[in-house]
């Protein structure tokens, strides 16, 4: 995936061949903010300026603005699979939040 980051904001960034423009839309939030450009140069700005927009309307109109995640993750998997991984933290020294972190963390690093 080709991203871009500002501000704690991630932005997905693709190819629209069909009008020859880079477009980009951020990620993990409810409120959809995209933007374009012809250049890679034009699109940094286009995102830059994109989440300002979005941060100053938000306090403009007294919105919180969302924030793409907040650092607490919460899953419903089958008891097997949560003892399992319950039993790996363990023995490999770490609470199952470390052990998930570092997990997650791998997984999400392609």
């Amino acid at each position: 995936m080709n991203s871009m980051t500002y501000k704690g904001y991630t932005a997905r960034i693709d190819f629209d061949d069909r009008n020859n423009l880079l477009v980009g839309r951020l990620l993990g939030i409810q409120d959809v903010i995209g933007f374009h450009a012809d250049t890679v140069t034009e699109l940094r700005s286009a995102f830059e300026e994109a989440v300002d927009d979005y941060l100053e309307t938000c306090a403009r109109i007294g919105k919180p603005p969302e924030k793409p995640a907040s650092g607490k993750l919460m899953l419903r998997i089958p008891h097997e699979i949560h003892a399992a991984a319950l039993v790996t933290a363990k023995a490999k020294g770490k609470s199952l939040n470390q052990w998930a972190t570092e997990v997650l963390n791998e997984a999400s690093h392609i």
